[in-house]
């Protein structure tokens, strides 16, 4: 399972190349997005274009990411900055028409590999013309803005409802990589990771984002200790990508029953409006929480 680091911090994206990341991301997304998560406990980065150019001599494995915005006027000029800059992997967000995603093939021009981020209802009308442009290198599906287009109640809806085994067989029919959503590490979260993990090899993902929960890492260790306690979350979280393929598909499909049981009691928390009080605690560590509890209760662990 790659992983997806987002930073764009020096040391942190080192720290993360060393502990075992995969990719790092700069996000420069900004058109829009403060107007679509408003009032949602949501991280809106605000990188810049220098920073894929620092990044880039930091990185000596890792591949470089950079979520660019949505087409715009200088769309354009945009990629070419990010290409000059050295990106290996570019992200177009808030994909809606077929048209947007050729347009962006042609302006990438081959430079970098293209990753189209599926996070709108026009995108999943239109998903098979979508993907079916050639050029598309891999999709990721992006769950937060997704649910918000959907006007669900939880992110993870998309993932437990049903929708999910759609958008992935199609994704698979086409034979392109994908990924899904984010990742908290292993025993935290509203929803355990682990079973997060498992539904993303039963259907078929190779790629995950890190939450920020994995950025608190600088802040809780010391300085000497923070590459160790990076490394040792992401081999869990590989340790458990295997051990989840070893179930086999019938205990695959017995986690994801287990996950939809977890969604829907926290939906069912937040229709009611209970769980206000207690919204991020699960996000931020290893507490109890009345959801995180819930959550526990239905999901055992793969």
């Amino acid at each position: 399972m790659d992983t997806i680091f987002i930073t764009n911090d020096s040391r942190r994206a080192q720290v993360a190349e060393q502990a075992g990341v995969d990719r790092v991301m700069v996000d420069l997304e900004i058109i829009g997005k403060g107007e679509r998560q408003r009032n949602f406990d949501t991280l809106i980065s605000r990188h810049s274009l220098s920073d894929v150019n620092r990044l880039r001599p930091v990185l000596k494995r890792a591949l470089l990411m950079v979520r660019i915005n949505p087409m715009h006027d200088y769309a354009r000029d945009e990629v070419d900055a990010c290409t000059a800059a050295g990106a290996d992997i570019l992200m177009l967000p808030m994909i809606s028409h077929p048209a947007e995603a050729r347009q962006f093939v042609q302006i990438v021009g081959g430079r970098s590999k293209t990753c189209l981020l599926l996070e709108t209802g026009a995108a999943l009308a239109r998903l098979r013309d979508i993907i079916s442009v050639p050029g598309i290198d891999e999709v990721h599906i992006g769950l937060n803005d997704l649910h918000l287009a959907l006007k669900l109640d939880f992110m993870f809806e998309v993932v437990s409802g049903g929708l999910i085994e759609y958008i992935a067989q199609t994704i698979r029919d086409r034979g392109l990589r994908f990924g899904i959503g984010g990742i908290a590490r292993l025993g935290r979260g509203l929803v355990s990771p682990e079973l997060i993990l498992s539904e993303h090899v039963r259907l078929g993902s190779s790629q995950v984002i890190l939450s920020r929960d994995y950025n608190r890492i600088f802040d809780e260790c010391g300085e000497e200790l923070i590459v160790g306690v990076f490394q040792r979350e992401i081999k869990e979280l590989q340790r458990c990508v295997q051990q989840v393929r070893n179930l086999g598909s019938q205990l695959q499909a017995i986690n994801s029953r287990k996950l939809k049981c977890a969604v829907d009691e926290i939906v069912g928390l937040r229709v009611d409006g209970l769980s206000t009080a207690v919204e991020g605690s699960g996000s931020q560590g290893r507490s109890p929480g009345s959801l995180k509890e819930i959550a526990d209760t239905c999901n055992g662990r793969p």
